[in-house]
């Protein structure tokens, strides 16, 4: 069956970082693009991208996989380089790359007290650095398209609430709304458009068992998984969503704007 004119993604080229985990945002976000119809670029720190972009050929999907460290310039341009080369285009870019590195698995964690200025910027790298470079690399490529399209992957935490021990980690997150925003007014004029997706608890690999339970107290129950994500972020990237830009797309089962956490009575 054909896909709805809409939500086709034919003869498109996307390039999606922190696509190294099998259970990831990142990886389960490029797969649907790919199944949609564009052409991948997969981007991690480690050689794991590259089994990733091994499966997703096996689905007759073109897909490149690339290793580096986004938070260093000439990592992020060369990733971009490579895409280009790869495909001869670049339409759409998730920038989802952050939050836990494969390569150093430290989650930065910790209060105003618990982070010195080392750790700070280590995490603001990891977590809004990595979106910026690969924003700013991509950008003429997103331009000539006509119709570019970038996803920044931002959380809950930062974009519409906080969590406990998380000061670096919120203000990274933070700072991707306001990245977002930004570029979306800048770069209207060239038609690409500029939108976050802010995911709540979500069920991947990485999520630990205080997090689950975390989820089960939201609205809906339940953590969310990888796949809810990807089907927000697709649909960000799809041209249906040409006149959405600038704005950020909680998915979290309701968790903020649930304000009591008590099961009801009969």
């Amino acid at each position: 069956m054909r896909t709805p004119p809409p939500f086709d993604l034919s003869g498109r080229a996307a390039l999606v970082t922190g696509a190294g985990s099998p259970t990831g945002i990142g990886y389960a976000a490029a797969r649907l693009l790919g199944d949609l119809g564009a052409s991948l670029t997969l981007a991690a720190t480690t050689d794991r991208v590259h089994e990733r972009a091994a499966e997703l050929g096996a689905r007759g999907i073109p897909t490149l996989g690339v290793v580096g460290d986004l938070t260093r310039e000439e990592d992020a341009s060369s990733l971009v380089a490579q895409a280009y080369a790869a495909h001869g285009r670049l339409d759409i870019l998730v920038a989802n790359a952050g939050m836990v590195s494969a390569l150093d698995g430290d989650y930065l964690a910790g209060s105003i007290d618990e982070t010195d200025p080392q750790r700070w910027r280590a995490s603001l790298a990891r977590n809004l650095d990595t979106a910026y470079l690969t924003c700013r690399a991509a950008l003429p490529h997103l331009r000539a398209s006509g119709a570019g399209r970038i996803i920044l992957v931002s959380s809950v935490t930062g974009a519409a609430m906080a969590m406990r021990g998380e000061v670096a980690y919120a203000a990274a997150k933070a700072a991707l709304v306001g990245l977002a925003r930004a570029l979306s007014v800048d770069e209207a004029r060239h038609g690409v458009t500029v939108n976050v997706v802010a995911p709540g608890w979500i069920a991947t690999g990485s999520q630990t068992p205080g997090e689950v339970t975390e989820g089960e107290l939201v609205p809906a129950g339940r953590s969310g998984t990888a796949d809810e994500i990807a089907a927000a972020i697709a649909f960000l990237a799809s041209p249906g969503a040409a006149y959405i830009t600038g704005q950020v797309l909680l998915v979290d089962g309701g968790n903020s704007i649930a304000e009591e956490r008590r099961t009801p009575g009969p």
